[in-house]
């Protein structure tokens, strides 16, 4: 599969642009039979996750639900992370767009402090909505922090903090803040754990205010 390269350093000034989890944007290009086939696989994988959970999904089940070569699988994604990260790219791409463009306080218009509360509330509940997904599909550890959302996700909270406290390390803390965020947290926290999203929510915003000096709404 393609590598999607990492979004160069955001301009405290500007949005990072709109990236993909997976492939690039190269659906026009595709031959039609191609376009055809991936479209089947997606679906497919889509079906075994609504049924099964993401552990039922493999090359090998996706081309039998799809009624293809599981060569056709691995020509197309690569591996299974690279088909659970297709699963995930659609999405991806509704979030970012939400938070990059969409209505304010997610998007554009609000105060950064409310932009920030916004952001970790929405990652949180996608989180929580799509974990299995989320967690099947994450890379390696050793590429944990590279993939392009993950940096997109990372420097727009860094610009978010750079307008609300320019004077502090805004690199280093929106990482902090990303901690907070990771879907593996999230899944211990309410799954092993037992807490309500409201709570984790909760602290967010104390979080948040905290950073900001502003007042956490109740």
């Amino acid at each position: 599969m393609p590598a999607v390269l990492p979004p160069l350093p955001t301009p405290p000034d500007s949005q990072p642009e709109l990236l993909q989890v997976g492939l690039p944007e190269d659906e026009p290009c595709l031959r039609a039979d191609a376009a055809r086939n991936r479209a089947r696989l997606l679906e497919a994988a889509g079906r075994l996750v609504a049924e099964h959970g993401a552990a039922g999904v493999t090359m090998e089940a996706v081309a039998a639900a799809a009624a293809v070569g599981k060569g056709t699988v691995f020509r197309r994604f690569g591996d299974r992370t690279g088909l659970l990260t297709a699963l995930l790219d659609h999405s991806e791409r509704k979030f970012q767009a939400a938070f990059l463009s969409g209505p304010a306080p997610l998007g554009p218009g609000a105060p950064p402090s409310d932009r920030l509360r916004a952001f970790g509330r929405a990652m949180l509940r996608r989180s929580v909505e799509e974990m299995d997904l989320m967690l099947a599909s994450e890379p390696s550890p050793d590429r944990r922090f590279t993939p392009a959302p993950r940096q997109v996700h990372h420097s727009h909270v860094a610009l978010l903090l750079r307008q609300a406290v320019p004077e502090e390390d805004c690199e280093l803390l929106a990482q902090t803040l990303m901690g907070y965020l990771d879907p593996a947290a999230v899944h211990h926290l309410t799954r092993r754990r037992g807490m309500p999203i409201e709570r984790l929510e909760r602290g967010w915003d104390d979080l948040v205010a905290r950073l900001t000096c502003t007042d956490s709404p109740r």
